[in-house]
C-alpha cells in the first residue's frame, strides 16, 4: 500500500490526524528488523501496522503478513484496526474459542494478512488448511506476554515455516534480555520507549495516586459513593477475584451506576461486548479481574480504581497503566481497609473521602443496539449507518461506534433515543435481510 492511502485510511477510517511519537518513530523507520518496545495501550498497533502494510504487493492470492499475538483480545484488537487500514487485502483473525468451522471457511479464499494465537494459527498450519510460507513480513506482539504464558515453542515451528522475511516486528512491554534465536534477527533497530528516560522514550504518565478509606472491611458501600462522586467518564474497577467480579457488579448495578463485567470466567462474547460497551459509552464502569489489565484495546480512562490491594507489583503497574496514557493525566484510586497491609511499590499522593455525590456524575451516554447478522451475511459498518440514518430517524453524527463480527453486529446510539430507533426500524429489512435488532441491557 501506498504512503497517500495509508495516511487516507487513519484518517478517516480510525479517525487518526496526528500519529504520536512512538508511531512516528516506527513509521520512519528503515530497518527491516526492528523492536519495539512500548508500553499496552501505546498505540503500537498502529505503529506496527504503517509498514506492515508498506510491505504488501497486490494481492496475489498468498498470504503476505502474519501477526502472532498471545491472547484471543489482543487478536481482536489487531485484527480489527488492520482491517480498517488494509482495505483491498482480505485480514482474518484466528483465536481460540473461536468458531474452527467459521475460520475454516474463511480460508476457502487465501487470506493476505493474518492475525492469530500460536496455538490456533499453528493448528490451522499443522492441518493443511493454510500455508504461511509465503509470508513475508513478521509480527510479533507482545512477546514477553507470549514467554510469560509458555508460547516459544508454537512460534518457533510456525516460524521455521515462513519463508524469507524482508520485515520482522517483535514488540515488547518490557526489555528483552535475550532475543528469540528462531527470528535469527542480526542488526535489529531496537525503538524504545518503554520508559520516560533513555533510548527514545516517551513523556511520563502523570498519575494522581488517591487513598480512600473504607470505614468497615467491606468495600462495597464506599465503591458505591466513590462512583458516585467522580465526574463523568470511564473507570475500570479491580478486583482480585472473579467471584468478587461478580458479587461489586451486582451491587452497583443495584445502586443505579453503568457497569459492565470482565473476567475469565465470561464466555468470549460477553467479555468482547463488554469492552465494547466500555468503550462506547454504554456502562462506562467495568468490573474486571486482572485479565483486564493489559492487552486490550480500551480507550482513555479518566480513572482507575482498586478495590482490592493487587497482587503483586507487576499487577499494581499493569493496572494503573490503563489510565494517563500517553502523557496524559489520570487518577488512581486505592479502597483500602483497617488492618490491610499496603506493600511498599504503593504510595498515596494524598487522601479522599467520596461524598456520594457529584454534579456531573458518571452516565451512560449511549445505548448498544445488538443485530443478528454480521461479517458472514456480508453486512458491513456502512450498511448500518445507511439503515440507521434511512429508517431509524439518525444523523450519521449520532451513530457511535460500529463493531461488525462474523454473525452478529452492535452499534452505539444515543440512550435517549432508544424506544424510538427500536420503533421505527422493525418493520425495515437490513440489506434486504430480516434482521433482529434488540438492545444490549
Amino acid at each position: 500500500m501506498t504512503n497517500d492511502q495509508i495516511t487516507y485510511n487513519l484518517r478517516n477510517r480510525l479517525g487518526i490526524e496526528r500519529l504520536n511519537d512512538m508511531q512516528e518513530a516506527v513509521s520512519a523507520s528503515a530497518s527491516r528488523e526492528i523492536i519495539l518496545l512500548s508500553p499496552t495501550g501505546s498505540g503500537k498497533t498502529v505503529a506496527f501496522a504503517i509498514p506492515l502494510l508498506r510491505s504488501l504487493t497486490t494481492a496475489d492470492g498468498t498470504v503476505q503478513a502474519v501477526v502472532i499475538a498471545p491472547a484471543r483480545e489482543l487478536v481482536l484488537q489487531i485484527s480489527r484496526v488492520i482491517r480498517e487500514l488494509a482495505t483491498g487485502y482480505k485480514t482474518v483473525a484466528f483465536y481460540g474459542g473461536h468458531s474452527m468451522t467459521d475460520e475454516t471457511r474463511s480460508l476457502q479464499t487465501v487470506p493476505d494478512i493474518v492475525v492469530a494465537t500460536p496455538g490456533r494459527l499453528l493448528d490451522h498450519i499443522r492441518r493443511g488448511q493454510l500455508s504461511v510460507e509465503t509470508a513475508r513480513t513478521l509480527v510479533l506482539d507482545e512477546y514477553d506476554k507470549a514467554l510469560d504464558l509458555g508460547f516459544q515453542d508454537e512460534m518457533r515451528r510456525i516460524v521455521r515455516r515462513i519463508g524469507h522475511r524482508s520485515l520482522t516486528i517483535l514488540t515488547s512491554a518490557t526489555p528483552i534480555s535475550e532475543l528469540p534465536d528462531f527470528l535469527a534477527m542480526k542488526r535489529p533497530q531496537v525503538i524504545d520507549f518503554s520508559t520516560a528516560e533513555g533510548g527514545t522514550g516517551t513523556q511520563a504518565p502523570r498519575i494522581d495516586t488517591v487513598e480512600v478509606s473504607s470505614p468497615v472491611r467491606d468495600k462495597l458501600d464506599t465503591a458505591v459513593d466513590l462512583l458516585h462522586s467522580l465526574p463523568d467518564g470511564r473507570v475500570i474497577l479491580f478486583v482480585n477475584h472473579r467471584e468478587s467480579a461478580d458479587r461489586v457488579y451486582h451491587r452497583l448495578r443495584s445502586a443505579g451506576l453503568p457497569a459492565g463485567l470482565y473476567h475469565g470466567g465470561l464466555e468470549q462474547y460477553d467479555r468482547e461486548t463488554a469492552i465494547d460497551l466500555l468503550n462506547n459509552g454504554t456502562t462506562p464502569i467495568l468490573v474486571a479481574t486482572d485479565l483486564g489489565a493489559r492487552g486490550l484495546d480500551i480507550e482513555a480512562l479518566s480513572a482507575v480504581i482498586h478495590y482490592h490491594i493487587p497482587p503483586t507489583q507487576e499487577s499494581w503497574t499493569h493496572r494503573n497503566g490503563r489510565t494517563a496514557r500517553m502523557g496524559a493525566t489520570g487518577t488512581v484510586y486505592v479502597i483500602t481497609a483497617e488492618g490491610e497491609n499496603i506493600p511498599d511499590y504503593m504510595s498515596f499522593d494524598r487522601s479522599y473521602a467520596p461524598t456520594g455525590n457529584n454534579p456531573d456524575p458518571i452516565r451512560a451516554h449511549t445505548a448498544t443496539l445488538h443485530i443478528n447478522a454480521g461479517r458472514r451475511e456480508k453486512i458491513s459498518r456502512g450498511d448500518i449507518v445507511g439503515f440507521l440514518i434511512a429508517n431509524g430517524g439518525l444523523d450519521a453524527g449520532e451513530i457511535g461506534r460500529i463493531v461488525v463480527r462474523d454473525h452478529n453486529s452492535i452499534v452505539a446510539v444515543p440512550a435517549g433515543k432508544l424506544t424510538a430507533i427500536l420503533s421505527a426500524v422493525a418493520p425495515h429489512r437490513l440489506k434486504n435481510r430480516r434482521v433482529r435488532i434488540t438492545p444490549i441491557r
